[in-house]
């Protein structure tokens, strides 16, 4: 057995070298402000192709993302620029997305140097320090005030709003007309109650006509978070169940009242039954099969809903809060062209390009897209346009200068009064403990609302530590 004197030096010599491991995991892990690596530290510019990785286009096969993309290629070929950028779009669902996204810029297997990012992921990314600082100019006050603060974290803006999002109340005009509903159908300030006013109307005069009065998207993804966020932000006005850090700070009492107002506005004698298991998709798919007469959609839905339903198809603001959506362009850490990567972020989320995100059917960040005096540049066609065969034409009716019918006033309104998911750079964990604690309420023999409420506050606490 060693002596005691040849011992304790070793155990010197190994305790010494834990703070270093310490440190080494935290930054591999993207800690908190101590570990992130410095903003100033910039990385000389390097003349090449900008990559660009974002999710799907909604917009299809050669959409609006990449015609701007391929209109800054054209205006740097002019100037004889050695800069060209070029879209990536990555497969998979968002939370697929997400995890190869981080993937890629924890490793650096990939050499990404812009990335799309959700605005619920933006804490996440610059917390961990994979993303870098702009310029605080790059977010100008001609961007919705609600969309801007997406943009930021810790008092530093690490990226810019390229399209934006918010819940929609589809619903069909042509029954809420049969049924002898006045109009307007859904006036302002429409609420659930009247909501479901109508529903038991409309079951008592058109019986069969439809299977039931409203779906949405409830199934175990983040629709289920967005819906179970819209119902607790209306049920307690100012709800914050975090604070500036991230951290958690809700209570049972606050939790019970909106479990209460989400159990309402699911309860089966108004909902679809399928929407317990529905996302995107198939929320829409029943609402065109014409199996219910309401549908929580996003603005993206328009375009296709009206090929189906022409002008019997309705649109409005949700009733109660809606929450807010969208995706931020955000400069990776380990790009070599900050300067031209930055540049060109500027140009796709400007003026012009977001008056064209609008036109083909987003829902664009800035209020000058929405006035009619910015337009979309000729060398960018903003509407789809249809094959040979007629498939794919958008039959939307357009407004002021190429306007999609939705997007008016109406969608403006809606994204300045949109509530914020929690921001949080473990909002993975908070996303996933909503989805888990509150899927026994759409299940046999839920828990009362207390009872539901108690259980997701003290696992909210267990993921967000406060």
């Amino acid at each position: 057995m060693p002596r005691r004197s040849a011992v304790l030096p070793a155990l010197l010599r190994r305790f010494a070298v834990l703070p270093a491991l310490l440190l080494l995991l935290a930054a591999c892990t993207g800690g908190g402000d101590a570990e992130r690596p410095p903003d100033a530290a910039v990385t000389e510019e390097v003349p090449g192709t900008i990559v660009v990785a974002s999710g799907r286009d909604v917009t299809g096969t050669n959409g609006v993302r990449q015609q701007l993309i391929d209109a800054w290629n054209r205006r740097e070929q002019r100037t004889g620029s050695q800069y060209r950028a070029r879209l990536v779009e990555l497969p998979g669902s968002a939370d697929e997305q997400r995890s190869q996204l981080l993937g890629a810029l924890q490793s650096r297997s990939a050499e990404y140097d812009v990335v799309n990012l959700d605005v619920t992921w933006v804490p996440e990314f610059a917390e961990a320090g994979l993303v870098r600082a702009l310029p605080d100019d790059v977010v100008d006050e001609d961007v919705i005030a609600s969309v801007a603060e997406t943009a930021r974290w810790d008092g530093k803006v690490y990226a810019v709003p390229f399209n934006s999002d918010v819940g929609l109340l589809y619903y069909r005009r042509d029954l809420m007309r049969r049924a002898g509903v006045e109009e307007p159908y859904v006036p302002e300030g429409f609420t659930w109650d009247r909501l479901r006013g109508h529903v038991e109307t409309l079951h008592a005069k058109l019986p069969g006509a439809f299977a039931n009065g409203w779906t949405t998207q409830l199934a175990a993804y983040e629709g289920r978070t967005v819906n179970a966020v819209e119902a607790f932000a209306s049920a307690v006005p100012g709800l914050e169940l975090v604070d500036g850090k991230g951290r958690y700070t809700g209570d049972v009492e606050e939790l019970t009242r909106g479990v209460a107002e989400l159990r309402r506005r699911t309860e089966p004698a108004y909902t679809l039954p399928d929407a317990a298991g529905s996302d995107e998709a198939a929320a829409t798919s029943d609402f065109v099969k014409g199996r219910t007469v309401f549908l929580r959609a996003w603005p993206s839905a328009y375009p296709t809903l009206y090929q189906v339903f022409g002008d019997e198809l309705g649109v409005a603001r949700l009733p109660g809060r809606a929450v807010l959506g969208g995706q931020n362009l955000a400069v990776s850490r380990t790009s070599q062209r900050l300067g031209k990567a930055t540049e060109l972020i500027r140009y796709l989320t400007g003026r012009e390009s977001e008056r064209c995100l609008l036109e083909a059917g987003f829902a664009a960040t800035r209020d000058s897209a929405y006035d009619g005096l910015v337009r979309c540049p000729p060398a960018v066609s903003a509407v789809p346009s249809p094959s040979p065969t007629g498939e794919g034409a958008d039959g939307a009716p357009r407004r002021d200068g190429g306007r999609p019918g939705f997007a008016d006033e109406m969608l403006r309104d809606a994204l300045s009064e949109a509530v914020h998911r929690p921001r949080t750079p473990l909002y993975g964990a908070f996303t996933q403990t909503f989805i888990t604690e509150l899927g026994p309420l759409f299940g046999e023999g839920p828990p009362g609302d207390e009872e539901l409420a108690r259980r997701l506050d003290e696992a909210l606490r267990r993921a967000l530590p406060g």
